[in-house]
């Protein structure tokens, strides 16, 4: 089930970034101390009072002169009804009400999504009373907040959370691989859909952005079901330059909300840059199975042992994240090793289901723990007492101990990489929680 969609819309300078990094930086952004996990984005996958969603900062409406208005103005607003579950629409008590967000108000007025008016910069008694003008938006009870000083966030939230559409139940089958195809635009994700599938199922163009839409097939590949999901091609914020690819962006993240298993496709000749960094890092917090795909190398001026080795050195330095992901070199345009993206994406899922007993577990731990001891803190020495799987699709594990606050993140990676060693789980990141627990307690 994909997480909702929240699109944060307005005109410039109302406030919309601040509410956005202000909610990740307070209240919910859900964060991963790995060395090379980019922050620096337009999303947030986050949660509140237990669901869990995605903020999008869609950038300002902007206006520009003459007869554009409100072409510009209707594209960005058609848009975010269409891309979003729930469409917040922020606007600037000090500045009050204007034309312009008259004319957004009226666009979001014939959506047939919920939208919320959320009223900012409201920081003083005064200033409540201008919440009021707003009413005549048409777009019920506005709800006047202060995005810099944190101010009726939490109320702003429960009315988002209460605006969620309620779940439908229509999941995929359980013996279907999803796989969703990954990367900026232009590194040959379509044509790899084709070359997989053995036919012409997407549009293929040198035009970047062509796919700007999420496209499901379903096939069969030795006897295993599979669900392959072509995406719009990511790009920069910076280098959206039509508004619609900007809510492309949007489909390609629920696109990793609802696979399996994610491609993340490179361009072998381009090499990696601050994009696919972001990309990845997406997939990665989202929990799913990743394939490095290195397409294109077929044109790639030198494909000896050691030029692939030190390309897959660069991989790991720059991916340092995905340390875990298996990398694939292909050709979309000569088919070369493009048969074997299934074969890995279901060697893949096996690992993300795999399933370790408990007392294997807590023998590991115990030998870890004897080989390297967890380091002191501030004098006191943690004590880690026992060790269990919780989930599957990612690996979760939960490490009990007596002061679970003074166990460091370099210790929690140096328990997964003894797991990685003892039972492989590659492809899929594994997650490690570490609770308190008394050592006279019953286990």
């Amino acid at each position: 089930m994909s997480k909702p969609i929240v699109a944060i819309v307005g005109r410039p300078n109302v406030g919309k970034s601040t509410l956005f990094n202000q909610i990740g930086k307070k209240r919910m952004s859900i964060v991963d101390d790995m060395p090379g996990v980019t922050r620096d984005r337009i999303y947030m996958d986050a949660e509140w009072t237990g669901h869990q969603f995605t903020m999008i900062d869609t950038g300002g409406i902007e206006f520009a002169g003459g007869n554009t208005i409100m072409k510009s103005m209707r594209q960005q607003a058609q848009t975010a009804m269409d891309e979003a579950d729930v469409i917040l629409f922020i606007v600037d008590a000090r500045a009050g009400l204007t034309a312009q967000d008259e004319e957004v108000g009226k666009m979001l007025r014939s959506a047939k999504k919920p939208v919320i008016l959320a009223v900012n910069k409201v920081d003083s008694q005064k200033q409540e009373m201008d919440v009021y003008e707003f009413y005549s938006l048409g777009l019920g009870d506005p709800i006047g907040i202060s995005a810099a000083n944190m101010l009726n966030i939490g109320d702003l939230l429960d009315t988002i959370i209460a605006s969620f559409p309620k779940e439908s139940g229509e999941e995929k089958e359980d013996d279907t691989i999803s796989i969703a195809v990954i990367g900026r635009p232009n590194v040959g994700k379509s044509s790899l859909v084709n070359r997989i599938l053995g036919e012409e199922r997407v549009i293929v163009s040198d035009i970047p952005g062509t796919t700007r839409d999420a496209i499901d097939t379903h096939f069969t590949a030795d006897g295993t079901k599979f669900l392959l999901i072509d995406t719009a091609g990511m790009r920069r914020r910076g280098k959206v330059e039509e508004d619609i690819e900007r809510y492309s962006v949007i489909r390609s993240l629920r696109a990793v909300d609802r696979a399996d298993i994610v491609l993340m496709v490179i361009d072998a000749y381009e090499g990696i840059t601050e994009q696919d960094k972001k990309i990845a890092g997406y997939a990665h917090e989202s929990g799913r199975g990743v394939i490095i795909v290195v397409n294109k190398w077929d044109i790639f001026p030198d494909k000896t042992e050691k030029s692939t080795l030190e390309f897959t050195d660069k991989l790991r330095t720059e991916l340092g994240f995905l340390q875990y992901a298996p990398v694939l070199y292909t050709s979309a345009l000569t088919g070369q090793r493009v048969q074997r993206v299934t074969e890995l994406a279901k060697y893949v899922a096996e690992q993300q289901s795999m399933r370790i007993q408990t007392s294997v577990l807590n023998e590991l731990l115990r030998d870890a723990v004897s080989i390297n001891p967890p380091p002191q803190h501030r004098g006191k020495q943690p004590k880690l007492l026992f060790m269990t799987q919780a989930d599957i699709r990612p690996p979760k594990f939960i490490i009990f101990a007596n002061n679970p606050e003074i166990v460091h993140f370099s210790y929690i990676r140096f328990i997964e990489n003894r797991l990685r060693e003892s039972f492989g789980f590659e492809g899929t990141p594994i997650r490690i929680i570490v609770r308190a627990r008394k050592e006279d307690e019953d286990i």
